[in-house]
């Protein structure tokens, strides 16, 4: 619902503001101003890939002067018009409007709560604003001024009943009418680019749980971690606009489908609060209840009265919301199932020194990037790969990318590299830690990063004393732990949480001397009978010779005699999001030359 609102606040917003163009044809009225909030729309989501950094200081000032103005506008057209309307503060009209109109005054709810909808996508985008800020301009601004707007336009309407559906701009003074339908515009814009980052960020979200297809994700702000920009969503969201707005015969049917969405929004942000209250907040339940029973005693009437809306435009708040419901339900179970697989079918250390130094293959020059999201233990695809092609290269890197909260990640911090097996195995793992700010750099840079940890952890290593394959170590030297406290955030494939377990590198995992015996590092430097001279050498010989980067190709099917909505679910959608979203050899520019996919088939 939250992304139907981003798809439907900048289509009402820009189309309100667009309807205050004064044409006299009145045949060519609406199409008109259809037109101009299409080219708003257009220029609008054209401009979203610059992000707010530069021009976000005039928001603020756009919207403060937004509201002074219809504040004093309705405080003018009270005091020339009519200040009796002044009167319906009493809460005796409200006893006496429903007993007058019955259901007819109940319905009318869902238009009465178009007169709150909006001033929410002001702080939709809440990572912006301080729970302080937001108080106060919504108790010492927003609130009176809409008070003072809308008591003003009845009392124009009582004076000028014929006037009713553009009451607003037709109240304004004539004087100042262009001025106001320009901050106008502008505050719609403001609104409907605060709905748009506010989407962008739930998206992100689901992503970092592994809820939603993988997409490229452009960080904007080098201050603010919430302003990105979504390329593939920001044209979907403009799609959907575009047809909103040009697809309704009128305003009022998008107003319904705007308050559907708003008044779910409502109702849902309220139930999720009772849990964050009990088991974050550990607020007492009596709080609780009277937080929630308040609450609710507000928005159940406007939810009930929007049900009557839904034959009225109110339905596509609830076709988008089912829409994506659907795509990140099939995405999440794929994505569940396939990191299961994953996990479980991992090589035991135990099977990989059973092979020898050669692995039981044939051990051909050049250096394989073997890419994983596991931070620990030997993918399955490898096993996969050398039992259908045995032979595999002289060097074997395990390579798991992950993404860190933070805006960058220094180049010495960037790599944590640990020996797997004897020196003679030739088998490394590196864990290579992005910033969300960090950009990927052609692949010939990228693995020469990698190459150059890897040598510098070879001469680090020769240096350590009584080093043993199950001891943390990396390049960041003591800083290691604290790096391995950081890498809990989401991949870029967005479906798994990493924590400081994946990285311990225990024996458990990794080790390939059994828990009893007493061999040391020193040990294995002796055994394989090869100087750091020596292993550095056939590092760059090996290099050299040729770089492939394999990459996991995990195609999920349903299992025979599975139902009918699992087969869609699997074999249709979660397969149809796989093959459009981003892969990963893309992600990290790997050319087609050096690139070897490993399919393998999972049934669930």
């Amino acid at each position: 619902m939250a992304i139907g609102d981003g798809i439907l606040t900048p289509a009402i917003s820009v189309l309100s503001a667009s309807g205050g163009i004064k044409i006299d044809h009145p045949k060519m009225s609406n199409d008109v101003v259809i037109l101009v909030a299409v080219v708003i729309l257009v220029g609008l989501f054209s401009m979203q890939h610059y992000g707010t950094d530069k021009v976000g200081w005039l928001f603020a000032p756009i919207v403060l002067l937004w509201f002074i103005l219809i504040g004093a506008i309705g405080a003018l057209n009270i005091w020339k018009y009519d200040s009796s309307v002044l009167r319906a503060y009493n809460p005796v009209y409200i006893y006496r409007y429903f007993r007058r109109g019955k259901a007819n005054s109940w319905t009318s709810l869902g238009g009465i709560l178009l007169s709150i909808t909006g001033t929410e996508a002001l702080f939709a985008d809440l990572c912006h604003f301080p729970v302080l800020a937001v108080q106060i301009a919504f108790t010492l601004i927003v609130f009176p001024c809409l008070l003072l707007a809308y008591t003003g336009q009845a009392a124009y309407i009582v004076s000028n009943g014929g006037h009713v559906l553009d009451a607003f701009y037709r109240s304004i003074p004539g004087i100042i009418y262009w001025p106001t339908f320009v901050v106008a515009t502008a505050a719609a814009v403001v609104a409907s680019q605060a709905t748009i980052s506010a989407t962008f960020s739930i998206i992100k979200q689901a992503l970092a749980l592994g809820c939603f297809p993988r997409v490229k994700v452009v960080h904007t702000s080098k201050k603010f971690l919430g302003q990105i920009y979504i390329p593939d969503i920001n044209w979907i969201l403009m799609v959907l606009c575009i047809a909103v707005t040009a697809g309704f015969k009128n305003r009022s049917q998008i107003g319904n489908a705007y308050g559907t969405a708003v008044v779910i929004v409502m109702l849902v942000t309220t139930f999720l609060m009772v849990p964050i209250m009990l088991l974050v907040w550990r607020s007492h339940w009596i709080l609780v209840a009277i937080f929630t029973g308040l609450s609710l005693l507000v928005e159940l009437p406007y939810f009930s009265a929007v049900l009557f809306k839904i034959d009225q435009g109110g339905w596509v708040p609830l076709v988008i919301a089912a829409a994506f419901l659907l795509l990140m339900y099939a995405w999440h179970y794929g994505t569940v199932k396939r990191y299961e697989f994953e996990m479980h079918s991992r090589v035991s250390m135990a099977w990989i020194l059973g092979l020898g130094p050669s692995l039981g293959l044939v051990r051909v020059p050049g250096i394989g990037f073997v890419y994983t999201e596991l931070a620990s233990g030997v993918p399955h695809i490898f096993s996969h790969f050398i039992t259908n092609l045995p032979a595999i290269h002289s060097v074997v890197v395990f390579v798991c990318v992950k993404y860190l909260p933070v805006y960058m990640v220094p180049l010495e911090e960037r790599f944590l590299v640990k020996r797997i097996g004897p020196k003679n195995f030739h088998m490394f793992r590196c864990v290579a830690r992005f910033g969300y700010k960090d950009l990927h750099k052609k692949d010939d840079d990228f693995e020469k990063m990698l190459f150059d940890s890897i040598s510098l952890f070879v001469r680090l290593e020769s240096m350590m004393e009584g080093y043993s394959d199950s001891d943390e170590y990396s390049l960041c030297g003591q800083q290691t732990e604290k790096s391995a406290d950081f890498l809990f955030t989401e991949n870029d494939n967005a479906n798994t949480v990493s924590s400081n377990i994946d990285l311990s590198y225990s024996s458990y995992h990794d080790s390939i001397i059994p828990s009893q015996s007493p061999v040391r590092g020193n040990s294995l430097v002796r055994s394989s009978g090869q100087t750091v001279g020596e292993e550095l050498d056939f590092l760059n010989r090996c290099k050299d010779a040729g770089v492939v980067h394999i990459f996991g190709n995990t195609i999920l099917r349903a299992r025979r005699g599975s139902g009918l909505i699992k087969k869609i679910a699997v074999d249709y959608i979660y397969a149809f999001l796989q093959k459009i979203c981003r892969e990963n050899s893309v992600i990290f520019n790997v050319p087609h030359e050096n690139l070897l996919n490993v399919g393998q088939i999972f049934y669930v």
